[in-house]
């Protein structure tokens, strides 16, 4: 580099004293033919780095030459020069994508291009290339045909990666990654991604470390840069620059992905355009990040296509007196919304769960099977640290849902901004979560919190996230670290979504509805042990038989519109699981039905 350097100031001088003194420019050059290589060299060089502006040109030339040699030895073969043209412009045309031109623009200039160039050598061969006017028509096709390789994004891009990769022995080793190398590189809409090669004893997560360095030496904006390991190598990695954010806008929900809880979920999509799909059955799942990250509209997607399910059944706890829960309500099989109504749910659950592990059991089976008439059931629960706060007897439950739920698929689904042990109730429902999903975070030890020990040093950087939507989701199925973000639904789109869904809602399963009818009532529960064991027996029977009487007459007298079930519970004095399960039994037997989601009432001919 030195020496070429002294070269260049020596010609410089060399024409300056050419100018002054009047030499002779032989007499100079006689002396300084020993730098002609170097000059040759020089020249080389820059033809070679700027090989593709001067693509179109070379092409002239390669024409020209042809046209010239075909025309000398082989001037009868213009009629071959022609079919030849004819079927690479058909190829082109209809199969160019198998040369990497994806888009038909690019194949269909492909293909004119060698048209023109083909029919011209093909003249040129049969007359000669000098025979006016086709030098012109060549020199006018050649401005031509270059405007749009010059001015092609995609051809402005690659050069600019390539030139940008040229340097990375210097990158590399300003950045503390000496003997690394780019092994391949491709271009895409979004930006580029390398292969690259570590050297001996460097990890991917080395190069996680210098990430801000590495986006310095590679002169990208701040937070482009990706690093991905390659499960094949522990010695190579992807490395990723996006140039234009693919995640710059919302996505819109475009739809129901799954028709079953056996199908994983499409959260979103990642930042190369692939769908972000997450199993949840047999899997309880953890959502985090600040307020405004966009928490709610990860957990209405969750929702969207859960309803879209029939064979799973969702409860819902929101305490914030239903405030993100409620539009889903009619989706909703049952939606808590205060701390005792979270305590009866989560109970029942563990009733749920109990009653069918104990069928498993006597069946000799090991996991139950979600279907229309034994569904899944999903509990989703937002802003998970008020539960802990408002109805710490829930937590309980909770816990015994995360550890033993899994077999009987019955899930849990907690939403909160900073899942600290003590948010989560010092239980065992964090580390039982399977699936983790994190927005943006303010602090980096958050990300341990959501993720788990350890994410934050190999990469996982949810709280470098720039925009509300954009996750990170670590699963058994995900296990690096990518950018995604989650489709929006709009509250106009939540509510045509609920109203589509809610007929297709099912009920509950018979051993469930028989697990919670043979569990202790709510009217039992907020009395002591003492005094319910003091009840004799007939006067509890002759207590349940006069609320099922005041529940048939209330249920013969409702008006069109049915009675809620909170109206039932007043007349009847009973809890809400003995009014939800004699209902039931009513609607088997064709006495009653629900009129709309929540609201009862006795058929006319009963």
């Amino acid at each position: 580099m030195t020496r070429h350097r002294h070269s260049r100031h020596r010609l410089r001088r060399n024409a300056r004293r050419i100018r002054r003194d009047g030499i002779e420019p032989m007499m100079i050059l006689s002396d300084d033919l020993e730098f002609a290589p170097i000059v040759l060299v020089t020249l080389g060089q820059a033809m070679w780095r700027y090989r593709s502006e001067l693509a179109p040109l070379s092409m002239t030339f390669l024409i020209l030459t042809g046209g010239a040699i075909l025309h000398a030895a082989y001037a009868t073969w213009w009629p071959t020069v022609l079919i030849v043209t004819a079927l690479t412009s058909w190829a082109l045309a209809f199969f160019g994508r198998w040369v990497n031109l994806t888009r038909p623009a690019e194949r269909g200039y492909a293909a004119v291009t060698v048209m023109l160039a083909g029919g011209w050598t093909a003249a040129a061969t049969a007359v000669g290339p000098f025979t006016v006017p086709l030098p012109h028509v060549l020199a006018m096709g050649a401005f031509v045909a270059g405007l749009p390789w010059w001015a092609h994004r995609r051809r402005r891009a690659r050069v600019r990666v390539e030139r940008t990769l040229a340097a990375w022995p210097e990158i590399s080793q300003a950045v503390g990654l000496a003997g690394s190398r780019i092994q391949s590189a491709v271009v895409d809409l979004w930006g580029y991604r390398a292969r690259v090669a570590l050297a001996r004893g460097q990890t991917v997560e080395d190069v996680v470390s210098k990430l801000p360095a590495l986006e310095s030496a590679l002169g990208t904006r701040r937070g482009a840069a990706r690093v991905q390991p390659v499960p094949e190598r522990a010695n190579r990695m992807e490395l990723r620059v996006i140039e234009t954010d693919p995640h710059a806008d919302a996505i819109a929900w475009p739809g129901p992905s799954v028709s079953s809880i056996t199908q994983p979920v499409k959260l979103g999509l990642f930042e190369d355009g692939s769908p972000v799909r997450v199993s949840l059955l047999r899997r309880h799942a953890l959502v985090g990040g600040v307020a405004g990250a966009g928490k709610s509209g990860g957990v209405n997607v969750i929702l969207a296509d859960l309803s879209a399910c029939p064979d799973v059944v969702i409860w819902g706890i929101d305490l914030k007196r239903g405030m993100e829960l409620l539009p889903w309500a009619s989706c909703l099989d049952r939606l808590a919304t205060t701390a005792q109504e979270a305590q009866a749910l989560l109970r029942d659950a563990v009733a749920v769960l109990d009653g069918r592990a104990d069928l498993l059991a006597q069946q000799g089976q090991r996991v139950w099977q979600p279907r229309s008439d034994a569904p899944a059931l999903v509990i989703l629960v937002d802003e998970y640290a008020e539960l802990v706060d408002e109805a710490p007897e829930a937590v309980r439950h909770a816990d015994s849902i995360a550890r033993r739920g899994r077999a009987v698929a019955v899930t849990l689904v907690a939403a909160t901004q900073r899942p600290s042990q003590k948010a989560m109730g010092h239980g065992a429902v964090r580390s039982q979560m399977d699936v983790r999903i994190s927005f943006r975070v303010r602090e980096r030890r958050d990300v341990d919190l959501i993720l788990g020990q350890g994410m934050l040093k190999g990469g996982w950087h949810s709280h470098t996230l720039n925009a509300p939507g954009k996750f990170l989701v670590s699963a058994p199925e995900h296990d690096i670290p990518r950018r995604a973000r989650t489709f929006l639904l709009a509250d106009d789109a939540v509510q045509r979504t609920a109203v589509r869904h809610a007929s297709n809602r099912p009920p509950l399963d018979d051993i469930s509805v028989a697990a919670l009818e043979t569990a202790p009532m709510e009217a039992d529960r907020d009395a002591s042990s003492e005094s319910s064991s003091a009840v004799p027996c007939e006067v509890r029977q002759a207590a349940s038989q006069d609320a099922e009487n005041t529940l048939w007459a209330a249920l013969r007298d409702a008006p069109t519109e049915g009675l809620s079930i909170d109206d039932l519970m007043r007349r009847t004095g009973m809890g809400r699981s003995w009014v939800y399960y004699r209902l039931q039994e009513h609607a088997h037997s064709g006495r009653a039905a629900q009129v709309s989601r929540g609201r009862w009432r006795a058929l006319p001919d009963s």
